[in-house]
């Protein structure tokens, strides 16, 4: 990635080698089509959608792997035979770059964002 820090989702993706770039903006899109309405911001140098004032989802480029984060508690129980197969932190999952990645699973992690969203904003 460059040194410049990004301040835009699309800056942060150009820092990228061009096959890694492919898969970053297949990731935004897909977060994007579950969730239309939410903003495109970079926090703690990362590509980050907020939704109802309150980030919703994290994407980040390493070298070998997408990482999305959060992943709660609640999805991983919600999720837990889909997300085996994948490495991770306690509150995120490591899609590694020499697969495809797994665009339903993200639409689902996405969508059960987006319901913890609204619960959290309706309180």
């Amino acid at each position: 990635m460059a040194a410049i820090k990004p301040s835009s989702i699309d800056e942060y993706i150009a820092g990228f080698p061009e096959e890694v770039r492919g898969v970053l903006q297949e990731i935004r899109a897909t977060i994007r089509q579950v969730a239309p309405d939410a903003e495109e911001v970079i926090s703690y140098d990362m590509p980050t959608f907020n939704l109802n004032g309150a980030y919703l989802i994290y994407f980040a480029g390493w070298k070998k792997h997408v990482a999305l984060y959060p992943v709660t508690e609640k999805i991983f129980e919600a999720l837990s035979t889909e997300l085996e197969a994948y490495n991770g932190t306690k509150s995120s999952v490591h899609f590694p770059l020499s697969k495809p990645m797994p665009l339903d699973l993200i639409k689902k992690i996405t969508k059960l964002r987006v319901a913890e969203n609204q619960m959290a904003a309706k309180k």
